[in-house]
């Protein structure tokens, strides 16, 4: 289930990120722990994430997937094995959020993109989805809520 898409102007958001290229079977073997090594980095660093963890997906391929995960912070990250400091950029983007389970959300991207079309606007070639509620907060899929975001180079 998605919530209405908008157009919202995103702020710069500081963050600590591993970059990742892999095959698209491989994403669910390489997030778990990329993710738990962004988590001790900036915990090491005296840090604490400023929001939920995301996927920042950087070019768009059926075949592999080339996209950063990490968390936003409120100060710059030092580089730490294959974490390194990043941004999420200040931009316009369409924005819904999807309710359910991971498995949903092809198909959650696929309406996001078809709302863009149809409301005369250009996608970039980036996007990102925020996990703002995930396996973490319940086994209940039904409660699982991605923030989902596509930048927009034009916007109708």
């Amino acid at each position: 289930m998605l919530d209405s898409p908008r157009v919202v102007r995103t702020d710069e958001q500081l963050t600590a990120v591993i970059r990742l290229t892999v095959p698209r079977p491989e994403i669910r073997h390489v997030m778990g722990p990329g993710l738990a090594e962004v988590r001790a980095a900036v915990a090491a660093q005296g840090l604490t994430p400023t929001g939920p963890w995301f996927a920042h997906h950087l070019r768009m391929d059926p075949e592999v997937f080339d996209f950063e995960i990490g968390v936003p912070v409120s100060a710059e990250v030092a580089p730490s094995g294959r974490v390194r400091a990043g941004r999420l950029p200040s931009t316009t983007v369409a924005r819904t959020v999807y309710r359910g389970p991971y498995e949903g959300l092809p198909a959650a991207w696929g309406e996001l993109m078809a709302w863009i079309a149809a409301e005369g606007h250009t996608p970039a070639p980036d996007l990102w989805e925020v996990y703002a509620a995930g396996p973490e907060s319940g086994p209940d899929p039904s409660g699982w809520r991605t923030e989902l975001n596509r930048p927009l180079t034009r916007t109708a």
